[in-house]
């Protein structure tokens, strides 16, 4: 896969409206770390969109459509 399992949490969560300390909230992670997964998730999918971010993450089975 091209992210990793903690980047997979990272995008769902994204993708389904939280925000970064939303996210790092519930992940037990640091702001920072947070910000630091959604480079990498941006930098690999080569998109900074919400809505493409979206349309992979259903496409790749990381969230349902019913989630978002």
């Amino acid at each position: 896969s091209l992210l990793s399992q903690r980047e997979r949490e990272v995008l769902a969560l994204v993708v389904r409206g939280y925000i970064n300390k939303e996210i790092a909230d519930r992940l037990n992670i640091s702001l920072a770390t947070v910000i630091f997964h959604r480079n990498n998730i941006c930098d690999k999918l080569q998109t900074r969109s919400i809505g493409k971010l979206t349309v992979y993450a259903v496409l790749s089975g990381i969230v349902s459509i019913k989630e978002i």
